[in-house]
């Protein structure tokens, strides 16, 4: 009996963490540069004495998806796409380097060039400070262009891009961005390429993500029935028992 009770209870949360992968990630189907999260059910046997014909299910989180979004044009000079598998690197809070697709950049007010959230973007040689009054040009490769009225362009330096690889695979973090393993930084992709004044979307697919809660919704009630033909069935053999007792 308790194989069954167990069993089902596991499954049940199981999916109620799939279901909050999918609601966060279909919650995240207009925000740019979005990395749907995959996840994965597997068996996992309980061991110990008497238990080794127990397995309960684990909802484990297998990464997530590299699938690129759809490119917008937008026309703004501080709007950047990362292209291929490259990514952007920031500095996180925590003063470690992190890396995202968003990349919808601007001026603080210290003159600071950082994405969306106010995070620092990196180059090479830290965080890019720029003039007061300056008007930014990003080149493809990353480099950035600051002219001051009448005067010269001047190259302020050129934003960090990183391509993941098999040796080198990134993990989303708490924060939502991304860090490489064991939180070391990755070495600059000096081949990777974006495009300016272009935004990169979400790459969640809003009705796969809305038809996979239904799945899991309707996979949660056969575990709940499960629960519920386990109590009855521990009911009716208590009964059975008190007869024959």
């Amino acid at each position: 009996m308790d194989r069954m009770i167990y069993t089902a209870m596991t499954g049940a949360s199981a999916s109620m963490h799939r279901q909050q992968v999918l609601a966060n990630n279909l919650a995240n189907a207009s925000t740019p540069g979005f990395r749907a999260e995959l996840s994965t059910f597997r068996a996992v046997p309980v061991r110990g004495d008497g238990a080794s014909t127990r397995v309960f299910a684990l909802e484990a989180t297998a990464g997530h998806s590299e699938t690129p979004g759809a490119i917008s044009q937008t026309g703004r000079d501080l709007d950047v796409a990362a292209r291929g598998n490259a990514y952007f690197a920031v500095q996180g809070l925590d003063g470690t380097e992190a890396y995202t697709r968003a990349g919808a950049l601007e001026v603080n007010t210290d003159g600071t060039l950082v994405n969306a959230q106010g995070l620092p973007m990196l180059s090479d040689g830290g965080p890019l400070v720029v003039p007061p009054n300056a008007t930014l040009g990003i080149g493809e490769d990353g480099s950035v262009t600051a002219r001051v009225g009448n005067q010269p362009p001047q190259v302020l330096g050129r934003l960090k891009l990183v391509t993941p690889d098999a040796d080198n695979r990134l993990q989303r973090s708490e924060d939502g961005l991304f860090r490489g393993p064991q939180g070391t930084a990755l070495p600059a992709d000096t081949q990777a390429r974006m495009q300016s004044g272009a935004l990169e979307g979400s790459n969640v697919n809003p009705i796969e993500a809305m038809v996979g809660m239904i799945a899991v919704a309707r996979q949660f009630e056969v575990q709940m029935r499960m629960l519920q033909n386990g109590e009855k069935n521990d009911q009716t053999a208590s009964r059975l028992l008190s007869l024959n007792g």
